[in-house]
């Protein structure tokens, strides 16, 4: 029931998250149900091709499916004023659905017999995907590439995972917390991986 729960707030988090990128990119009400819909299940697909899980397997979510939609219809119906009250909880609940997505999705390729380093790819693609497609198709530079730390996280939990250091269920739920912690941190102090931008010579002053 705990990893359900995870689920379902990761899940409307994600949907709520790729909705509002919809409308703030002026789509219309069938844009923001895919753009909405690719966020929260896009991750998952892109692990089942990875790892050999029948990719048809994502119809079965169809509470998940239905808990979508459902927010998406309340945020296009809500007065936009009320949309920008969604940031701070929105953060904590889109912390949730990057932790829990990236543990199961580790779980799934361990389930299925990969190597580490598949587990680990498995856990990002899981927790960032959908995002990352998110903003593909709305004509973004991908978020989780240029912003504060958010990938590194799913990362993390997947590397955890690989090495083979859980062994006991309550450990997987210890796990997820503290990535919800990190990631909440990480926004809180603005913490950055190192980056460098390289410009043209013409462009040098």
């Amino acid at each position: 029931m705990t990893w359900e729960l995870l689920s379902i707030f990761g899940t409307i988090a994600f949907a709520v998250s790729g909705a509002i990128i919809a409308m703030e990119e002026d789509y219309d009400i069938l844009g923001i149900l895919v753009l909405a819909l690719a966020t929260s299940f896009g991750g998952g697909m892109v692990r089942n091709l990875l790892i050999g899980i029948p990719i048809e397997n994502i119809w079965d979510q169809g509470l998940l499916f239905k808990l979508a939609i459902i927010a998406v219809i309340i945020v296009f119906i809500l007065p936009q004023h009320w949309i920008f009250y969604w940031e701070k909880p929105g953060l904590f609940f889109d912390a949730i659905g990057l932790s829990a997505f990236a543990v199961q999705g580790a779980l799934a390729a361990v389930e299925a017999g990969y190597s580490p380093i598949a587990v680990v790819v498995a856990a990002t693609l899981t927790g960032c995907g959908g995002g990352i497609i998110r903003d593909i198709l709305a004509g973004r530079k991908p978020l989780v590439f240029r912003t504060d730390i958010y990938a590194i996280w799913a990362t993390l939990g997947g590397t955890v995972i690989a090495l083979g250091w859980l062994n006991i269920e309550w450990e997987k739920y210890v796990l997820t917390a503290l990535l919800v912690i990190l990631r909440l941190l990480s926004v809180r102090f603005k913490w950055h991986l190192p980056k460098r931008a390289t410009l043209h010579p013409t462009m040098k002053s």
